[in-house]
């Protein structure tokens, strides 16, 4: 990249760093990210839960010593930069770079007139995991604005989340005008078991029926004889996959089994269907993950068309990463694999927002390509 180009076309730089205390990791971060790139006005910053109680002290100090106003991000419950994952120690992760000032708005909630004035967006958001109106709060800005890419937050201590301040609820985030190409792609980490069924039966949670039989019935059919036979074996590895409205089974919201009565042959899940809904039952699969991931990859990587990526954010299901793959690192080593180098952060998430839907069990990958010429 040459001298005379403009500076919204550098790339972002990304650094990180582990400690015991939020200001030395800080600081250490500060010092890995080096110059910062030309004209930089914006930053991302999560955060590893146990600074969880420093998140305003975290952005106070960057503001302050970068000079750079715009920050979001949040508490995460671990994070995958560098390479590395990192959950269970304190961690501090940052990306800056340079927007066009005109083609980006930091909201807490929502826009406002200016989504759509910029309309369509891309909405780069976090969600508080607390909140039960995430989900509406989803469909509705995603309405709003365009298109969601994002997570939700730590569940743990005060507000997890970053859009300018610490704060807490909802949705917060950034949204990107319709001047900022990104390219979005989502990777399941479940593979459906058998065919779509139709809900004939069910009490909020409860699920008593599909197609006419009773759900724990068709749930042991698909999981086949040896599950069947001692259903503790499916806790954590058999879940519920939603399909949305005219799919074929091929974009599905995982849902966690969370009960089963074998004398009433009902089943419970983790949210609620109604009558006349689908469902399909889904199983927990590293090599079905890590080929889908590949195919979201190659796809992306035909759409960038031979450009280079100027910046990009990773949102993993907290029970992805090593817990799904055997090993640490497996996800951004397939992201540099397939993509090449580039500058990326990301974050283990509590679900998964990808256009106007919450997921679990995926991957969600925003991508900041350098403009055609």
């Amino acid at each position: 990249m040459t001298a005379d180009l403009a500076p919204s076309l550098a790339p972002f730089r990304v650094a990180h760093a582990r400690g015991n205390h939020w200001g030395t990791t800080a600081k250490a971060c500060l010092d890995q990210l080096g110059p910062l790139p030309p004209g930089a006005n914006f930053g991302f910053l999560y955060a590893t839960e146990p600074f969880a109680p420093n998140l305003s002290s975290l952005l106070t100090f960057l503001r302050e010593t970068t000079r750079i106003e715009h920050w979001v991000g949040g508490v995460a419950p671990g994070l995958c930069v560098g390479g590395e994952e990192i959950r269970d120690e304190g961690a501090v992760a940052a990306m800056v770079g340079r927007l066009p000032p005109d083609q980006f708005r930091v909201f807490i909630g929502d826009a406002g007139d200016w989504s759509r004035r910029h309309f369509p967006c891309v909405g780069l958001v976090h969600g508080d995991p607390r909140d039960p109106d995430v989900p509406r709060a989803i469909v509705d800005l995603a309405a709003e604005a365009g298109f969601l890419a994002g997570g939700l937050m730590s569940a743990a201590g005060p507000a997890a989340q970053l859009a300018g301040i610490a704060t807490d609820g909802g949705l917060a985030g950034v949204l990107l005008g319709s001047g900022i190409e990104v390219l979005t792609g989502m990777t399941q980490g479940c593979s459906p078991l058998g065919a779509i069924h139709t809900v004939t039966e069910s009490w909020q949670g409860v699920v008593m029926a599909l197609d006419g039989r009773p759900a724990l019935q068709v749930l042991k059919e698909e999981v086949g004889e040896l599950l069947a036979r001692d259903l503790r074996r499916i806790a954590g590895y058999i879940h519920v996959g939603l399909p949305g409205d005219g799919d074929d089974g091929h974009d599905y919201q995982v849902r966690t089994l969370i009960g089963i009565d074998p004398n009433q042959g009902w089943i419970a899940i983790g949210d609620h269907v109604e009558e006349g809904g689908k469902l399909m039952f889904v199983r927990r699969d590293a090599n079905a993950a890590r080929m889908d991931m590949k195919r979201m990859l190659d796809g992306m990587k035909e759409r960038l068309d031979g450009r280079s990526i100027r910046a990009g954010i990773y949102v993993s299901c907290t029970g992805r990463g090593e817990h799904m793959f055997g090993h640490q690192g497996a996800e951004p080593e397939l992201l540099h694999e397939v993509l090449g180098d580039f500058p990326l952060i990301g974050f283990f998430a509590n679900g998964e927002i990808s256009r106007d839907h919450l997921y679990g069990f995926t991957g969600v990958l925003a991508l900041l390509p350098e403009p055609r010429p």
